[in-house]
């Protein structure tokens, strides 16, 4: 469980919000750190943007994608 409250859907504006449904759509939930990462819309964004960024370099195949959220995950003590 992480120290600091995320953001509800409720709580965030529109652009924030539209990327909340598409993670539910593919996930089924809010994955929890963008939750944290909305308390800073710059920071949120940012995330995003660096992976959009790796998507669209095609320097990382899309099927590795999970497993390096994964591996990131284990590195920081996330159960992800």
């Amino acid at each position: 469980m992480a120290r600091i409250k995320g953001l509800q859907k409720d709580q965030v504006g529109a652009r924030i919000e539209r990327t909340y449904d598409r993670q539910v759509e593919r996930w089924g939930a809010i994955l929890e750190p963008y939750k944290i990462y909305a308390r800073r819309p710059s920071i949120f964004h940012a995330v995003l943007g660096m992976w959009g960024g790796l998507e669209a370099s095609g320097l990382l195949a899309g099927s590795l994608t999970s497993l390096v959220n994964r591996r990131v995950a284990a590195l920081n003590g996330c159960v992800f």
